[in-house]
């Protein structure tokens, strides 16, 4: 039923970026898909887990084979109730789902259970900070859905179905369940579209996260941006066609994506052309757009309420019950961190980057200082992890584990060379930190007589360097110092070594 591809899209080349500002005011439209952490699919009780091999977590309901009835997941409800909750959205007292008929290869069905008129959560909104101001974002709905299964197109260049010489369908993803969050026509941002496209979408995924109903993982699919936009004359109240680029999956996408749009899309109407209702597709490499299909109305989709499954009608004290249960805001929880770690923004920023600031807030509550903290996440474990190619989350040590190394350097068991040894031993698997030192034999040497032979060793290799220091070049101590640090491979305590150098030489003040 789907309408027959567009014709290959006439080029105009691209509008200065500033002047399609100018000249033109952008209206976006935000669709966040959010696949739902629940162990079991929306309407029966095949795994959600990621990555199994293809078309093993399928059943006869997912797979719409004849006889098959859907049972709707209670888990995957009250997921959709508290994401509507931190949405600032009404909760529906009575919604019901319903079908959404199209042909794809990758939905068995050839329709997909979802919600149409009657949401589940509607009329919220969420605030967002661009440039230090507040941007109101207001969310249309929130709906619940089913994902689709998954197709591979083999053979090609770019990945997708043209050009490619056969496709694979996986449909261990169809019935997963969705959460979808549409906002309401964002108007006046102006030049900023772009940011605020991405802020929002940045903001939304860090509140998902906070209330545990997703993993979020743009990379794996788990949260997708369809972003909308059109282009009207600067002043003119009367909105353009939009166009709907699809499946975004990266929050510089969004920006990207957006910005492209705007200057693509300016470019036509500055040359008399119109703008086709479509989708498009975001091409990573190159940060541009291209077509996709027509894009249906609501009408062509001939919604229906689905007959097999019965109205949904949260009560009202459940949904009391779900709304107790919302976390402190991701952004005011970073805010009361940031003040009692005592860290600038530039050191929250980079926190933030390296998605550190829950790994620092663990390893601060058992017990470590939390500027210690953050330096050992984001220096030497951001490098362990930028070396593996994974994120800080996934590295083989945990924020007590990393605790207990702190406190051992506080207590002067360890220094820091040392430290980062036994750091690199519990990675590798060889056990707790403790356990480490003593396989290793790492420690700090502090015994004063086998500091003494060192030093004395030193200063004999280096009679020169002992007559500066007695002379009163104290800096050059440094040089007796890394002679001990080397002969006692690192374990010697820097400090206390250079306090025995003055002190055998007799210049101690």
């Amino acid at each position: 039923m789907n309408a027959p591809a567009p014709a290959p899209e006439v080029v105009t080349g691209l509008m200065d970026y500033d002047e399609a500002i100018e000249r033109f005011d952008p209206v976006m439209g935000l669709e966040v898909h959010v696949e739902l952490g629940t162990v079991t699919k929306m309407f029966c009780g095949c795994s959600t887990e990621f990555g199994a091999e293809p078309n093993t977590q399928v059943c006869p309901v997912c797979l719409a084979l004849p006889g098959a009835m859907p049972t709707l997941n209670e888990a995957a409800v009250e997921y959709a109730i508290k994401i509507g909750l931190a949405l600032n959205c009404q909760i529906a007292p009575w919604c019901r789902m319903s079908r959404k008929n199209y042909f794809y290869p990758d939905m068995p069905k050839n329709y997909q259970i979802s919600q149409y008129d009657e949401p589940i959560a509607f009329n919220g909104y969420l605030d967002v900070d661009v440039d230090g101001e507040t941007v109101r974002v207001e969310i249309e709905r929130a709906h619940m859905e089913e994902d689709t299964g998954k197709s591979l197109h083999v053979g090609g260049s770019t990945g997708r179905i043209h050009g490619a010489e056969y496709s694979l369908l996986d449909y261990n993803r169809a019935g997963v369940p969705l959460v979808e969050i549409v906002t309401k026509p964002i108007f006046g941002t102006k030049e900023k579209a772009p940011a605020v496209a991405r802020a929002y979408v940045a903001a939304l995924r860090d509140l998902l996260l906070s209330l545990h109903v997703s993993d979020v993982r743009m990379d794996q699919g788990s949260l997708r941006c369809d972003a909308n936009l059109s282009l009207t004359p600067a002043g003119n109240p009367v909105m353009g066609t939009r166009t709907e680029t699809k499946n975004v999956n990266s929050l510089r996408s969004v920006e990207r994506a957006v910005r492209y749009e705007i200057t693509r899309q300016g470019a036509r109407l500055a040359a008399g052309l119109h703008i086709t209702q479509e989708t498009r597709h975001f091409d990573e490499s190159t940060g541009t757009t291209s077509p996709g299909r027509s894009k249906e109305t609501a009408e062509d989709y001939r919604y229906f309420p689905e007959p097999d499954l019965v109205p949904i009608a949260p009560d009202p004290a459940w949904v009391e019950e779900i709304r107790a249960t919302l976390p402190e805001l991701p952004w005011v929880r970073r805010a009361r961190l940031q003040a009692a770690w005592g860290l600038t923004d530039l050191e929250m920023r980079d926190l933030l980057a390296a998605d550190a600031v829950d790994l620092v807030e663990a390893t601060v509550l058992a017990g470590a200082a939390p500027a210690d903290a953050r330096s050992w996440w984001s220096a030497y474990l951001g490098q362990r992890a930028n070396a593996l190619g994974v994120s800080l989350r996934v590295l083989a040590i945990t924020p007590g584990q990393l605790a207990r190394v702190i406190a051992l350097v506080a207590e002067g068991t360890l220094n820091a060379k040392i430290a980062r040894q036994v750091i690199d031993g519990v990675l590798a698997g060889e056990g707790e930190p403790d356990v480490v030192i003593a396989a290793r034999g790492l420690a700090v040497v502090s015994d004063d007589s086998a500091l003494q032979i060192a030093i004395d060793e030193a200063l004999a290799a280096q009679p020169a360097v002992a007559e500066r220091i007695r002379s009163g070049n104290i800096k050059a101590v440094g040089a007796i110092v890394g002679a001990v640090m080397k002969a006692t491979q690192g374990q010697a305590d820097a400090g206390k070594v250079n306090r025995l150098v003055l002190v055998t030489l007799g210049v101690e003040g």
